[in-house]
C-alpha cells in the first residue's frame, strides 16, 4: 500500500529531513513562521493541551545572550542562524484548558491541579508540538536545526520564567554551504515495531 502524500512531499518532509548546520542570510520573516504556526497548531495532544510555547530570537543582543548558554559546538551556527527559536514547555497551560477543551472543561480541575502531573504532561505534549513545529519548517521549505546542546537553566533564566522549562533550541533559515553531515543509519521496521 503506497502513502497518499505524494513522493515529493514524503521527501521534503521527512527522508530530506536533516539538522542543518549552515545557513544562508537569506532572513525568515515574521510572515512565514506565522505561516508555519497556522499549520502546525492543529498537530493534536492530549486534551488538546498546547504548552509549546516558543521564543524567537531575532535581536543580535538577544542573540549573543544565548549563545552564551549554547554548548560550545553549537554557539558558531546559532550565532549565524537567521533566525532561532527557543522551544518551550509551560508549566501553567492548564488554565486555558476550558477554552482549549470546551466539551470537559473541568479537566483542568480534576487532572492538573498538581504540579508534577502538569509538568509530564506538558514536557510530553510540547515535545510533540515541537516535532509538528519542526515539520511546518520543513513545509515552509526552510531548514531546522534542532538542538539540546545547551545550558537549559541557564536558558530559563535568561528568556523565561519558573513555569517554563526549555526543551530545545531550533536555528532556522535556508541551508548554507555544506549544511548537511552524511545520513546516519536507520533501524528497520522489524527492529522497532512489535506485534503481540
Amino acid at each position: 500500500m503506497s502513502l497518499t502524500l505524494d513522493a515529493a512531499a514524503q521527501d521534503l518532509l521527512f527522508r530530506e529531513a536533516r539538522t542543518a548546520n549552515t545557513f544562508t542570510d537569506e532572513p525568515v520573516t515574521e510572515e512565514q513562521m506565522q505561516a508555519v504556526y497556522d499549520l502546525v497548531k492543529y498537530g493534536p495532544t492530549a486534551f488538546n493541551q498546547t504548552p509549546l510555547r516558543i521564543v524567537l530570537v531575532r535581536s543580535a543582543e538577544a542573540r549573543e545572550r544565548l549563545v552564551g548558554h549554547m554548548a560550545e559546538g553549537n554557539q558558531a551556527k546559532t550565532r549565524t542562524a537567521p533566525l532561532v527559536a527557543i522551544l518551550a514547555a509551560d508549566n501553567e497551560f492548564h488554565h486555558e484548558l476550558p477554552e482549549l477543551f470546551p466539551h470537559f472543561p473541568q479537566a483542568k480541575d480534576v487532572f492538573f491541579t498538581e504540579r508534577a502531573a502538569r509538568e509530564r504532561a506538558a514536557g510530553l505534549n510540547a515535545s510533540l508540538q515541537a516535532g509538528y513545529f519542526i515539520l511546518g519548517i520543513r513545509a515552509a521549505g526552510l531548514a531546522a536545526g534542532p538542538m539540546t546542546g545547551f545550558d537549559a537553566e541557564g536558558v530559563r533564566k535568561e528568556f523565561l520564567d519558573d513555569d517554563h522549562t526549555p526543551l530545545m533550541v531550533v536555528n532556522i533559515g535556508k541551508p548554507g554551504e555544506n549544511a548537511w553531515h552524511p545520513r546516519s543509519p536507520r533501524l528497520a521496521y522489524d527492529q522497532v515495531v512489535t506485534t503481540v
